[in-house]
């Protein structure tokens, strides 16, 4: 069973995703709230989750990160700390910390994937109740990111968005454009019934609410960045063209600084404030 949460402020979804035979489940890609204008956090749509999974009487069993997202911050300590539920993660996040230690002189993010309590290996299987939840690598948009596959839903985390709107970028550090493409026919090779659930919405042009669940026949068939016949040579040169063209994610440094750390604040300077 599956439950979506959209947070508009980040375009962003987060899943409770449970066994209904045992009521065991998982919350994917939690969002903290962020204002970037006073520097405030508050936990507000993390406790409608954890709202929700009350509701259905589930126990939280996982907190589970697709990759260390860039334009917002996570909720996985809270709802940790609420639930007891270790943090999961790809096993190369080490590579993402790697990146960006230095860069934000982060030398308390410990080495070897520190903060986080469990590094995924792609192929990995873990049970959740009486499902069991297979690891996919998917690198490109980051190297560390990784997809949930539960039966016949697969949450892709920021590889794929919706067929209407198209793909990932892949120019923050550590990105790669054909790498990306590779990731996404290796979801796309999946049987074509198998439902897509996205961690981003932004509209397609001419559509008017937000959606966050695909197909793997629906991303073939109408996908304009990777549909059938896309190859991966003009797949890399739109991507690498319109990429150049980004912004940067609104809440991108303190997002990098915060998910890094598997949602831990940098520690506080001499003077007892934390500065993001």
């Amino acid at each position: 069973a599956i439950r979506a949460f959209f947070d508009e402020p980040t375009n962003t979804v987060s899943y409770l995703v449970w066994d209904p035979a045992t009521k065991r489940g998982a919350v994917i890609d939690p969002v903290l709230d962020w204002d970037n204008r006073s520097g405030t956090a508050d936990v507000a749509f993390a406790e409608r989750i954890l709202a929700a999974a009350a509701e259905e009487g589930v126990a939280i069993d996982w907190v589970l990160e697709t990759h260390a997202h860039a334009d917002h911050l996570t909720a996985a300590p809270y709802i940790k700390a609420k639930t007891g539920a270790p943090i999961g993660i790809g096993e190369h996040i080490r590579d993402v910390q790697a990146i960006f230690r230095p860069v934000f002189h982060a030398d308390d993010v410990k080495p070897g994937g520190g903060d986080f309590d469990r590094l995924f290996r792609d192929g990995e299987r873990f049970p959740l109740g009486s499902l069991e939840v297979e690891v996919i690598h998917t690198p490109g948009h980051t190297p560390a990111c990784i997809a949930y596959k539960v039966g016949d839903d697969v949450f892709v985390g920021d590889t794929l968005f919706m067929h209407d709107y198209g793909t990932a970028r892949a120019d923050f550090p550590g990105g790669d454009a054909r790498v990306l493409y590779r990731s996404m026919k290796k979801l796309l090779a999946l049987p074509p019934q198998t439902r897509l659930w996205m961690c981003h919405d932004y509209k397609a042009p001419g559509r008017d609410s937000f959606a966050w669940q695909s197909s793997v026949a629906e991303q073939r068939a109408h996908n304009p960045h990777v549909k059938d016949g896309v190859t991966e040579d003009q797949f890399v040169a739109f991507r690498t063209q319109r990429d150049a063209q980004l912004a940067a994610p609104l809440l991108l440094l303190p997002s990098i600084q915060v998910n890094i750390r598997a949602g831990r604040f940098p520690p506080a300077e001499s003077n007892g404030v934390r500065y993001l």
